[in-house]
């Protein structure tokens, strides 16, 4: 897999588009739309050029939102809803069939080292030669928010799978029965973290997918394809990624930011009070 060089970001969603639009302090104590900490985030990884796949009409807000970092934009336009494996579609001719990093618009990303989560993304598929998707540990609750997999831990590699399946946002039952990994905690899964390394052939079998599903096929359903043609793995980043589109998931993701971050002392202090005070009963 040569290096990657582009960067494919979805964020047509009828009820998500306005979510990389929303302002937050960043861990720098500095207020930026959560779009232009997605573009500082591929940017750390070495990409040159994002496209970012939108609504109609989209275009002039997302490109205030993106500050400094528009210029390095290429809209991609979703004429109509037809769901998420159609918006990736929408970026085949962008990637130009070579690999291509793609993050969805409602997520952010906490690395927990120097690198950034992107960044420890595409080093992995790069050295791999292979499509790797970001996974994360995820508590059996939230399955219904996200894709799972099942997979093999690589022998001496702690953080990395060889995926044997995938399935979009699995029954508890389903999870257990076909996606358990040996090694996790009782009750946590493998799923998606909201970030992939893809290359030309997912695109084919995306658009496989989609003719034979009615537009009702996922991402999941590609990758679960691509797991019984050819290597592929799934790397659980040193990181944590944060889903504004679950309830709260603004304000856990602010909490986040803060609590890494250079306001760190002062966050807490405020936390602290704010405790005291709802627990004398003075907050109403």
């Amino acid at each position: 897999m040569p290096a990657i060089h582009k960067a494919l970001i979805t964020a047509a969603g009828p009820r998500q588009n306005t979510l990389p639009l929303q302002r937050l302090v960043d861990r720098d104590g500095v207020e930026k739309s959560a779009l232009q900490m997605i573009i500082e985030e591929v940017l750390a990884a070495g990409i040159e050029s994002v496209g970012i796949v939108i609504r109609p009409g989209d275009e002039a807000p997302y490109r205030m939102a993106a500050g400094a970092h528009a210029d390095r934009l290429c809209f991609l336009v979703q004429q109509e809803p037809r769901g998420y494996a159609d918006a990736i579609l929408c970026g085949r001719d962008f990637a130009e069939d070579q690999p291509v990093l793609h993050l969805v618009g409602d997520h952010l990303y906490l690395s927990r080292t120097a690198a950034r989560c992107a960044q420890q993304l595409v080093e992995v598929a790069v050295r791999e030669q292979c499509v790797v998707s970001a996974v994360q540990p995820t508590r059996e609750t939230m399955l219904p928010h996200f894709g799972a997999v099942g997979a093999t831990r690589l022998p001496q590699q702690d953080h990395l799978y060889e995926v044997h399946r995938v399935v979009e946002k699995p029954t508890p039952t389903l999870a257990e029965q076909e996606l358990s990994v040996s090694g996790l905690r009782s009750g946590y899964y493998l799923c998606f973290f909201g970030m992939h390394v893809l290359h030309g052939q997912v695109f084919r079998l995306l658009e496989s997918a989609i003719g034979h599903r009615s537009g009702k096929a996922t991402l999941a359903d590609a990758l679960d394809a691509l797991a019984g043609k050819e290597r592929y793995l799934a790397c659980d980043l040193e990181g944590t990624r944060f889903n504004l589109g679950v309830q709260y998931g603004l304000l856990w993701t602010q909490l986040g930011l803060s609590l890494a971050g250079v306001d760190r002392e002062r966050v807490l202090a405020d936390l602290v009070e704010l405790m005291a005070v709802q627990a004398s009963g003075r907050l109403r």
